[in-house]
């Protein structure tokens, strides 16, 4: 899983760069009716790493995992990312998700098929989740980068 840790790696430090060239103008444009500020976006993926942490390190220890979604929405609007400063987040975002990259090394082959169930979603391999965890990075990424 060394390659798609440092895929995750790679996707945030290139984002990362260009994230710090925007002041809080840049950030804080509305981008129409119920849809997230680049603010907004950039918490939800704090909270996506947040979340994904736990999955990928508790499925491990377990023949299969089953744990809570979460409602993005709630979340976004608990942690009011949209007042917080804009370098605070990327600085966040950055950390966390140097630290589901180093999980992402550490979980042993043998454990990439344990099946794990996230809310009302059926099982996948916890390497189906990892995978799907940059996929989703990358997505968020891009509408962070299209304003």
């Amino acid at each position: 899983m060394n390659d798609l840790a440092n895929a995750v790696r790679a996707e945030v430090e290139r984002a990362s760069v260009l994230f710090r060239t925007w002041g809080e103008v840049e950030v804080t444009g509305n981008r129409g009716a119920g849809k997230w500020i680049r603010k907004e976006i950039l918490g939800h993926l704090i909270d996506s790493a947040a979340n994904n942490h736990q999955r990928f390190v508790r499925a491990p220890f377990a023949s299969s995992f089953v744990g809570p979604g979460y409602d993005q929405q709630a979340w976004v609007s608990f942690h009011r990312y949209r007042e917080r400063p804009w370098v605070e987040l990327i600085d966040l975002w950055v950390a966390l998700n140097r630290h589901v990259a180093a999980v992402i090394e550490s979980v042993p082959a043998g454990k990439l098929q344990t099946p794990c169930s996230i809310g009302d979603k059926e099982p996948l391999p916890l390497e189906w989740w990892m995978n799907d965890y940059l996929r989703h990075l990358k997505h968020h990424i891009e509408q962070i980068k299209a304003g």
